[in-house]
């Protein structure tokens, strides 16, 4: 049995060229993936993956878990690296197929034909901003608060905290914006139909990260 070919290095840059590019100029990428061929697609997996683990390690280190891990003692700061590295490449890899099948079947009851891959792809470069935040927000609160992120109290408990709690849900919107640029690009549709497809997809989601807040 032969192994596939790999698609050329070429159309491989293209597509991690429009992984930095989604931020920019959403549309022309999205609009890209509407090309089912499987080279493509192929081409499309590794900065989706990049995507994903990214976007995954900036949505565990924002959950409530993350903001108290050092207040256990036995946990130091290696641990917390490590956790938020291993736990957030798990998240993001996970997010993608189970955010994909929530697009995908949200889709399917607007009446979208398109398939569970396309739903897949448009959900890893929607990832973009927050993978974008791993990279540009984090620093910066971890120049400002340092390990008080991670421990219940700290320098982050009062209006800088606050901010920095707003930015990380600016970066989601972000995310949640360009889900509907995305669809739209995909399928053709009007934005109404669009950004239903996402509340209908992002609503389990919602419910999940309210019960874990409360």
């Amino acid at each position: 049995m032969t192994a596939p070919a790999r698609p050329a290095p070429s159309l491989e840059r293209a597509w991690l060229l429009r992984a930095l590019l989604v931020l920019q100029a959403p549309r022309a990428v999205f609009a890209a993936l509407r090309s089912e061929d499987d080279d493509a697609a192929q081409a499309r997996q590794e900065p989706i993956l990049a995507l994903c683990v990214l976007a995954g390690v900036a949505g565990v280190l924002g959950t409530s878990v993350a903001a108290r891990l050092l207040d256990d003692p036995q946990i130091d700061h290696l641990s917390v690296a490590l956790w938020a590295f291993v736990g957030g490449a798990l998240y993001g890899v996970a997010g993608y197929w189970i955010v994909g099948a929530l697009l995908y079947g949200g889709a399917r009851g607007f009446g979208s034909l398109g398939s569970y891959r396309s739903a897949r792809h448009i959900v890893g470069f929607a990832a973009a901003p927050l993978a974008l935040s791993l990279l540009v927000l984090w620093p910066v609160g971890l120049a400002l608060f340092g390990s008080d992120l991670f421990r219940t109290g700290g320098s982050d408990s009062g209006a800088g905290g606050e901010l920095f709690d707003a930015a990380q849900l600016a970066f989601a919107g972000w995310s949640a914006a360009l889900l509907v640029v995305g669809v739209r690009a995909v399928h053709g549709w009007s934005w109404p139909r669009s950004a239903g497809t996402v509340v209908v997809a992002a609503a389990p989601i919602v419910l999940l990260v309210v019960a874990e807040r409360l």
